[in-house]
């Protein structure tokens, strides 16, 4: 991926790091892997970023580096993909998945699968995501092809031009149709995993709409305003409304072996929409509601 920009009257006496970081958009971390690899180039010449530049320069940056990622292994794993060009790769993540690996999970992630892929593509990146999942939480998840793409996307994130739209079921009917949950929340002092609502924590907003009444359980969609760990689960559990099959916030009533719908919390990442950073247009991702909570959503109509 290559950058251009031509240097204006405005921008006399500019240094090339300021050009990078506020008209190419890339990040601090971005600007120092291009220096590390020699990619910077004023009048197709390498520069400095500290260069001051003139008027009719031409900056250009070349993105297309190898980046060693030590740290996953390539592992062949079933993946199924939803979009993908050559800045973006979307995936329906499986639940039971781990997203990335971690102390007890080495091996069988996500990103591991992903970096055999790209890989066997000839493509040799770090995995730069965009969006993360709970490992029982299935759907979409974005990954992007190099940190400029990352930077740009979570940038529409903070400023709330990344709509992430999930399908959950819960627990009870649901007695406001569409509504807004607004409760901060905080990390548990006694837990490593456990968030709770707290006035101390961080702000944290969920928007919901109800699709469907199914027989003492609700199906939502919910958008996230932020995107706080846990959110959705806490923010259910809050209301008295908890997801069925979310055994870490609930005591829940379908969990003994006798009433079980669900082997996980019945949560799924079903849309994901934003700008494409390097086009401009609309880019609207779905994945459909997986099997295990449709059979959920139909077994309790009949209830």
């Amino acid at each position: 991926m290559e950058l251009k920009y031509i240097v204006q009257e405005k921008d006399q006496d500019r240094t090339v790091k300021s050009i990078l970081k506020n008209e190419l958009g890339l990040s601090e971390t971005a600007i120092r892997k291009l220096k590390r690899n020699n990619m910077i180039y004023v009048n197709s010449v390498p520069e400095y970023v500290i260069r001051r530049v003139q008027p009719g320069d031409v900056i250009e940056v070349n993105l297309n580096f190898d980046e060693a990622n030590e740290d996953v292994i390539p592992e062949y794993m079933d993946i199924d993909i939803i979009y993908e060009d050559d800045y973006i790769i979307a995936l329906n993540k499986q639940p039971g998945v781990v997203v990335h690996p971690a102390a007890k999970h080495r091996s069988g992630t996500l990103a591991n699968a992903l970096m055999y892929y790209l890989k066997s593509k000839g493509i040799n990146i770090k995995i730069h995501p965009v969006n993360r999942l709970d490992r029982e939480t299935s759907g979409v998840i974005i990954f992007a092809k190099n940190s400029h793409i990352q930077n740009l996307i979570v940038r529409q994130m903070k400023s709330n031009t990344f709509v992430k739209e999930y399908r959950a079921i819960v627990q009870g009917i649901m007695e406001q149709e569409e509504g807004t949950i607004n409760l901060p929340i905080a990390r548990k002092p006694d837990s490593i995993m456990l968030r709770h609502i707290s006035e101390t924590g961080q702000p944290a907003v969920t928007h919901y709409k109800v699709l469907e009444y199914l027989n003492n359980a609700t199906f939502v969609k919910f958008i996230l305003e932020t995107g706080r760990t846990h959110q959705i689960r806490v923010h259910c559990h809050a209301l008295g409304h908890p997801i069925i099959g979310d055994s870490l916030y609930t005591g829940d009533l379908y969990q003994s072996p006798e009433n079980r719908l669900i082997d996980r919390q019945a949560l799924h990442s079903f849309r994901a929409s934003f700008i494409h950073p390097i086009t401009d247009k609309p880019l609207d991702i779905t994945a459909p509601l997986p099997q295990d909570m449709q059979q959920v959503i139909e077994l309790l109509r009949k209830k």
